[in-house]
């Protein structure tokens, strides 16, 4: 069974959309699942074709020829396109994450009219989907719409309407790493901050709320641990806030790295302003760690408030201080709260639940695909 992996950001680009499908094709591969992946290549240097794991990979700049309106482009991947759906013959095409780069695959589908599942992530589809858009045309194409959150699927539902009636949730997956937790420290306490430096993570609001209860708690200390362009903002706002002795970036952290990190914080903050279904939080609860974070998108659906850690309302650094002070003053509920969400997080976000899912999502499209063309074949 061939499955074309349709994802705009791809590996060795590092996100929550990247990290899952990086580990979903590989587990997928073993269960017999052949694939190939079509990722975007616009802003990187990445050769236009590669392997992942002996999987091949195939770059095409789709937003540069897109928003350049470059009609030789286009055609020129068009064809592309065409030529790779011929050649590696899919019975299915799996678009990970809506992009513009989506307009390819609508306009060669009838050259290779296989079915289409379309993954939402994040929460891109908050607006009404216009008629005729490049959205509304990929929820109609779609044999089955899945969502990495509750949230997720209800928003796009909330959008779309009746295009999105043949839907499922299956929540992101995560293994649960060999290191085991470390019991939580409180003297000093260490505060975490995991992620790309960008605007959506709000990373400024905690340096706001370290400020707010550093005179409280002197020897407090935060690590942000990641890379992106709110990096020199964020620096420039520690030294305003006269933190540099006590805040500390340690750039990007390989992914196999992350669990030891984890594992010296006392408690990770995630104040975001948007989220899917945060690969951190899950990363987080499996070392045991508290979280305090913002109720936006699948947050919640991870983080139960008051059982796994504290939820408030995003861009208010004076509430996030307050939650993180909660937490420090009453080190046994934190460790209650991060031992909870290790066990919830094995038992609801398992990644052997996520790969069943979607290997019998794949063997049932395709089945139907196949019962489908031998019936109007006969």
């Amino acid at each position: 069974m061939r499955v074309l992996f349709w994802s705009a950001p791809f590996w060795p680009q590092i996100g929550g959309v990247e990290i899952f499908a990086a580990n979903l094709l590989p587990a997928l591969r073993e269960r017999g699942y052949e694939f190939a992946v079509v990722a975007a290549r616009d802003l990187t240097d990445l050769p236009e074709e590669d392997r992942f794991g002996g999987i091949p990979v195939y770059r095409f700049p789709f937003s540069t020829a897109l928003t350049n309106n470059d009609l030789d482009q286009i055609i020129a991947i068009r064809r592309q396109i065409t030529k790779l759906k011929r050649s590696f013959a899919p019975n299915l095409v799996h678009v990970n994450s809506f992009s513009p780069g989506v307009l390819f695959h609508l306009d060669t589908a009838s050259g290779c009219p296989v079915p289409l599942l379309f993954t939402l992530h994040g929460d891109t589809y908050k607006q009404a989907v216009e008629r005729n858009s490049l959205l509304d045309k990929t929820l109609r194409k779609a044999a089955l719409v899945t969502a990495c959150s509750a949230a997720a699927m209800e928003r796009s539902r909330q959008a779309a309407g009746e295009l999105v009636f043949r839907s499922s949730v299956i929540y992101n997956g995560i293994e649960v790493p060999p290191l085991a937790p470390e019991p939580l420290t409180f003297n000093p306490p260490r505060l975490l901050c995991l992620g790309r430096l960008a605007p959506e993570k709000r990373f400024h609001l905690a340096l706001s709320a370290l400020s707010l209860l550093s005179k409280r708690y002197p020897n407090v200390r935060l690590v942000i641990a990641g890379d992106g362009p709110t990096r020199t903002e964020l620096e420039r706002q520690t030294v305003e806030l006269g933190l540099t002795n006590v805040v500390e970036f340690t750039g990007w952290i390989a992914p196999e790295k992350v669990p030891a990190l984890i594992n010296t914080a006392t408690a990770v903050v995630m104040p975001s302003r948007k989220e899917g279904l945060p690969l951190v939080a899950l990363e987080a609860a499996l070392m045991a760690r508290p979280i305090v974070a913002t109720w936006v998108g699948g947050m919640p659906e991870v983080v139960v408030h008051q059982q796994t850690g504290l939820l408030v309302e995003p861009e208010n650094s004076a509430e996030l201080a307050e939650a993180i002070v909660c937490l420090l003053d009453r080190p046994e509920i934190a460790t209650r709260m991060g031992q909870s969400g290790r066990q919830r997080t094995q038992e609801v976000f398992s990644w052997k639940r996520c790969v069943d899912s979607y290997d019998a999502v794949y063997r049932q499209l395709i089945t139907n695909a196949s019962h489908n063309y031998l019936s109007s074949a006969e």
